[in-house]
């Protein structure tokens, strides 16, 4: 019989375990060998704990003689840390036009450089209206110029590409 523990899905104790033969591991840690179900029932009441299926999945299943109470604690704050030790990498956006001054782009190019180095991703957008749809080329040569400038700290993840009146590229921080 396999089963598969989702995180969602209770803890199984005791008279819930679906096995009948266990490898037992004491509330040290050591092993107490492979036992019927009854006898480790047996074993953690008469220590005032519970018996918990750890490894559900191993051939025999294990089980634990730990405190319930106290295991649960110990999981919740072990998926809290989890948690707060993962890095959520957001992509920001930039926009540029074709007929972009020199201090506008110097501006946007220290955002794109302030959000790599904060570990963002950045989608740069070059956005075209009317007849600069005829010099995609100068769209093409602004993309270039960002990453040439970006390339001490960033790299292109994504090359430049067209979508109808956008032309965008994605970057990317150089320690990703």
């Amino acid at each position: 019989m396999k089963l598969i523990k989702n995180e969602k899905e209770k803890i199984i104790k005791n008279e819930e375990i679906p096995f009948s033969e266990l490898r037992v591991v004491d509330e040290e840690g050591k092993a107490v060998g492979v036992m019927s179900k009854s006898t480790a029932i047996d074993l953690a009441k008469s220590r005032g704990l519970d018996l918990i299926l750890v490894a559900p999945n191993a051939q025999p299943p294990v089980a634990r003689i730990l405190d319930y109470g106290k295991y649960k604690y110990e999981l919740a704050k072990r998926e809290q840390k989890a948690k707060k030790n993962q890095r959520i990498i957001e992509v920001k956006e930039m926009k540029f036009r074709t007929a972009i001054n020199e201090h506008d782009y110097q501006t946007k190019l220290k955002h794109i450089k302030r959000f790599l180095e904060e570990g963002n991703k950045v989608k740069v957008t070059v956005m075209f209206r009317g007849r600069e749809m005829a010099f995609m080329d100068k769209g093409k040569e602004i993309l270039d110029r960002i990453a040439k400038d970006i390339a001490d700290i960033g790299n292109v993840e994504k090359e430049a590409k067209v979508e109808g009146r956008d032309m965008w590229m994605v970057l990317k921080p150089k320690n990703l």
